[in-house]
């Protein structure tokens, strides 16, 4: 009985070892606001000027969110800007052609 339950501490320990020693994944809620875009203004606006570090990283920030922004009637006329895909683009970020 007691190599039994000896042998089923050591199991529980060796996978307790196994799960807490590998790399963790973690994956952070994005909070979906158009209002993050702000930076990107002169570079959707203005299609001779480059975007900013700034609006790339809240383009990439935003990314999950841009299917929600296409599909909202309020944002819809604005999201379908042919700017802004070439904007992504240039920001290394995929912008979904159909949602």
């Amino acid at each position: 009985m007691i190599k039994r339950v000896s042998f089923v501490i050591l199991c529980v320990v060796a996978l307790a070892v196994v799960v807490f020693s590998g790399e963790t994944c973690k994956v952070e809620a994005v909070t979906c606001n158009p209002i993050e875009l702000s930076p990107c203004l002169a570079a959707i606006t203005m299609p001779s000027q480059p975007p900013s570090a700034a609006c790339c990283s809240k383009l990439k920030e935003q990314q999950p969110c841009f299917c929600g922004y296409i599909k909202d009637p309020t944002l819809k006329q604005y999201m379908n800007n042919p700017n802004i895909p070439k904007v992504a683009s240039s920001c290394g970020v995929a912008y979904p052609p159909k949602c």
